[in-house]
């Protein structure tokens, strides 16, 4: 599949700098029902495009997100997948690994879940956790047991593989499409003082989110890092403003429709004497018994 060149698209070929990363969106936004009547449009396409991507069976989908703590990445999966049927599509979340996974290397567990041919996978989360906050919290790597390793050059050997990974897959027809929610700390800080002051909304604080706000800085850095490094025809990388969440939501779904639309998807054609056929089906399925 030739490269697309979509709104927010990291280059692959040019320096990206996350602190000119717009967490807003540049022009001006419809408002609040115009967005969301759009975004209902795109998923009711993507629903319909799921339906040839299953039964044309040749390609499968990989959608990774990655965030800080309250981008938005659980709203947005669920608002853009919400019409496309549960059997065709499968969300994993990753989250520190277990003692069997911590046996194996480091790409093993999300490679469990890479999509079928003719579904759609979500990674919430993802194997770039292990050049985020691995490389925020070096001490991590204590628990991978790994035989011997450079610290000077270990991060570039795991982009290394990444990019590999992803060119492998690209090659064996899993279209691969990456999205970073990009929220600013000031918005990160109204939506946690928010989950702070609404019942309902306790559940989805935990007292860590704010030891990792305090690495800001640290995570900035390794995101622009894994983005200037990972971000490939192959399988590149969106910055998506994600302050808006309405916004943000609509601009994953243009991408992944516009990237299903691009695709040489196509519903599997009988022969002529398959078809030559159906006139007895027809006809037996009418002499049953009422």
């Amino acid at each position: 599949m030739n490269p697309l060149q979509f709104p927010y698209q990291v280059p692959a070929d040019e320096p990206f700098s996350v602190k000119h990363s717009p967490t807003e969106p540049a022009e001006s936004v419809p408002d609040k029902k115009d967005l969301e009547k759009e975004l209902a449009s795109c998923v009711e396409q993507i629903s319909e495009l799921q339906r040839k991507l299953y039964a044309d069976d040749r390609y499968g989908v990989l959608l990774v997100f990655q965030a800080m703590d309250a981008a938005g990445k659980d709203g947005t999966i669920r608002a853009v997948m919400s019409g496309v049927n549960p059997a065709g599509c499968h969300v994993s979340s990753f989250k520190s690994p277990s003692s069997e996974e911590l046996e194996h290397d480091w790409l093993w567990r999300t490679s469990k879940q890479l999509p079928e041919r003719g579904r759609i996978s979500i990674f919430n989360r993802s194997y770039y956790e292990e050049v985020l906050a691995v490389r925020v919290h070096p001490e991590y790597l204590a628990n991978q047991r790994l035989p011997q390793h450079d610290p000077e050059t270990l991060w570039q050997q795991r982009f290394d593989s990444i990019r590999d990974h992803e060119k492998h897959i690209s090659r064996n027809g899993t279209v691969v499409l990456k999205f970073w929610l990009n929220v600013s700390k000031d918005e990160q800080k109204k939506r946690f003082l928010k989950r702070l002051t609404t019942p309902e909304k306790y559940w989805k604080f935990s007292k860590s989110d704010l030891s990792t706000r305090e690495r800001w800085d640290d995570y900035m850095d390794a995101y622009e890092s894994l983005l200037n490094e990972t971000s490939t025809d192959e399988a590149p990388w969106f910055a998506i403003p994600a302050d808006n969440k309405r916004y943000m939501r609509l601009c994953v779904a243009k991408i992944v429709l516009k990237t299903l639309q691009e695709l040489p998807l196509r519903y599997p054609e009988k022969n002529s004497e398959d078809i030559a056929k159906f006139e007895e089906h027809i006809a037996r399925l009418n002499s049953e018994p009422n």
